[in-house]
């Protein structure tokens, strides 16, 4: 017998002999611990890229097709909803018009955005090396008041929604061509890249809810060409803001496995997915949309969480602030207004025609606009306008021209508020360790008390407290450069941050008087608006290393419809390399401003990501199926999200 049977042969005896004791300890009761449920590794198996729907749910559009799609079907995100009763009185979400905008200091606040406007217009050069002479809004009133509008067809072609046989609801084009004299209510479910939960009619969140799920099935029945009933065989990729709220997206995940039926779904940030769909490892992503602008620093497919940054105006906040300026400079169409739907869109497509951020473009110029309504006649207008055209678009930069007061301008990242459904998540992991690791953060603690300036981290950290205080911006109350925020990130505070928030001998605080001054730090940076430019430093100034902030400098990507103007690029660039900290000028070889990555639509790069993660590999391991979310809820963004949930 040879060597190698020998030890096969004393392998099987060995494994008879574990059996055996393993029978006996059961036949003497021998009680073993309870595992608790864990959750099983996803199913390894190979996934067709066409049985994946990519939703890409915006403020103003809905981006939805499946993976395998050149394009997505993209429609105006909205829900018109027959009337329950006869007599009952119409509502309608606005579409450009905010809170804010009728308060007493509004128009002082936009006229002094607006002056800085225009200094700033006048000190930067032509690339002729000539100042520009700055045109007056009187030149062109003169001209506009005189002008009356020309006939160009009895008939303006354009019909109301036909609602003869009383649909109960319509979704997209059709819901914006609705009558306002038929029994319908107007909803757009999402504001400001988050649900648009409010306290009027249809403002509940399961009602909110319901207009998501009207609109998304609509889609995918009628321009995908998939029935509802088939979704089981379907997957769902949905991309949320980089900022956003858990319970919401616990809800629409939820909608979207048990009440859809969708199979299974992964869900990821719309700022990573930009990255995907760009083919940039890392970037700064700037994503201006209609509503929103959000920022964040991303890099191998990670979001930095201290980056993010959502402030409370994008591209309609720009179409109002045209508007405005067309008014000053004697607009000839004298019946527009911004409780139209039909003429907000007329004033997003002359915004997106005439506007322009190139510093060339100087005096003043005629132009021409149809406008077409049902019911009316088709009609041609000519308009004299200046500077208007590029004062607008600089709202995005001195954010105080649209003219908002009393609103929270700035979001930062919360940490979770923790779910019932998820007892074992952060806060009772903190809770948890065990007691060496108590001590040995005591006595760090000490020692970071006795060294000036640490006590913020010393006295924090043993409580579980660091987590809530390192939602401060960086730097914040001290220009907003400085120290590192710590490689973590998310459970390290900063020197700078530390300071900012209290003098170096201040550390005998108590907690409350901490997270009390934490909290007025947190508001005042919240009720200001930064420009674009600004949002950028802060944002590449949150990372942690130098490296890493070189990186960013190198990639900024600008995606989503709202800096699509002719000039954006160069008109940033120009403006980040001016206030760059002098120390990154000598680092940093070239500050680089992406706007079409691959001549692509930047409108559609996120949606694009979607479809690119559903062909990676390493997603197989991100799936969420219908049946774990039914057993184990919302443990599951936690387990299998790409992100800290």
């Amino acid at each position: 017998m040879t060597q190698a049977e020998k030890e096969q042969d004393n392998g099987k005896e060995k494994e008879k002999e574990r059996d055996k004791e393993k029978e006996k300890e059961q036949q003497r009761g021998v009680k073993r611990p309870i595992a608790p449920p864990t959750i099983p590794d996803p199913l390894q198996e190979q996934i067709q890229s066409n049985f994946v729907v990519v939703i890409h749910p915006g403020s103003r559009t809905l981006r939805i097709g499946r993976a395998t799609d050149t394009l997505p079907v993209t429609i105006p995100h909205v829900i018109a909803r027959r009337h329950k009763q006869s007599g009952q009185p119409r509502y309608e979400d606005a579409w450009l018009l905010r809170e804010g905008l009728n308060k007493p200091e509004s128009n002082e606040q936009r006229q002094n955005g607006l002056k800085m406007v225009d200094q700033a217009i006048w000190s930067k050069k032509m690339s002729n090396g000539v100042r520009r002479t700055p045109v007056s809004a009187e030149q062109a009133r003169a001209y506009n008041c005189q002008i009356r509008p020309a006939v160009l067809d009895s008939s303006s072609r354009v019909k109301w929604t036909n609602t003869a046989h009383h649909p109960p609801h319509l979704v997209g084009e059709e819901a914006l061509y609705v009558n306002p004299s038929d029994c319908y209510n107007i909803h757009w479910p999402m504001v400001r890249g988050q649900l648009n939960v409010h306290a009027g009619p249809g403002g509940s969140l399961t009602a909110v809810l319901a207009d998501l799920e009207t609109i998304w099935s609509h889609v995918i029945q009628k321009q995908l060409d998939i029935p509802l009933k088939d979704l089981k065989y379907y997957r769902c990729i949905l991309l949320v803001p980089d900022i956003y709220n858990r319970q919401h997206i616990k809800e629409v995940v939820n909608m979207l496995l048990l009440n859809m039926g969708f199979s299974a779904i992964i869900v990821h940030q719309e700022s990573v997915c930009a990255t995907f769909g760009s083919g940039l490892s890392s970037a700064c992503v700037v994503d201006v949309g209609d509503q929103k602008t959000s920022l964040c620093c991303v890099e191998d497919g990670v979001s930095h969480r201290n980056s993010r940054l959502c402030l409370a105006y994008g591209g309609s906040d720009v179409t109002r602030t045209f508007f405005w300026l067309l008014q000053r400079a004697g607009f000839p169409y004298r019946d527009c207004q911004l409780s139209s739907r039909l003429d907000c869109q007329l004033l997003q497509h002359l915004k997106e025609t005439f506007c322009h951020l190139d510093q060339d473009i100087s005096g003043l110029q005629d132009h021409e606009f149809q406008t077409r309504f049902p019911e009316a006649p088709a009609l041609l207008y000519q308009v004299r306008l200046g500077d208007e055209k590029l004062e607008a678009p600089m709202g995005l930069f001195y954010p105080t021209t649209f003219g908002i007061v009393g609103q929270k301008m700035t979001s930062l990242q919360y940490r979770s508020q923790g779910d019932s459904e998820d007892p074992h998540d952060e806060h009772y992991l903190l809770a948890t360790q065990s007691k060496q690791d108590q001590s040995s953060k005591s006595a760090a603690d000490r020692k970071a008390i006795s060294r000036p300036g640490g006590g913020l981290d010393g006295e924090m950290s043993g409580q579980g407290g660091v987590g809530e205080l390192s939602d401060l911006p960086r730097g914040c109350g001290s220009g907003g450069s400085g120290g590192g925020g710590g490689a973590k990130g998310e459970m390290e505070l900063g020197p700078a941050q530390g300071e900012c928030l209290m003098g170096a001998g201040e550390v005998e605080e108590p907690l409350s008087a901490h997270l009390s001054r934490k909290t007025a730090i947190m508001s005042q940076f919240e009720s200001k608006a930064l420009g674009l430019d600004k949002a950028i430093l802060h944002s590449i100034d949150c990372c942690a290393s130098d490296e890493t902030k070189r990186k960013m400098y190198s990639s900024i990507l600008v995606v989503g419809g709202g800096l699509m103007f002719h000039g954006a690029q160069e008109f940033l660039l120009h403006r980040i390399i001016n206030k760059m900290p002098p120390s990154f000028r000598r680092l940093v070889d070239n500050v680089e401003v992406i706007t079409r990555p691959k001549d692509m639509d930047p409108r559609l790069i996120s949606w694009k990501g979607g479809a690119v993660l559903a062909c990676l590999d390493t997603t197989q391991e991100m799936w969420i199926h219908q049946r774990e979310w039914q057993r184990f809820g919302v443990r599951m963004l936690r387990e299998r999200a790409a992100f800290v949930w």
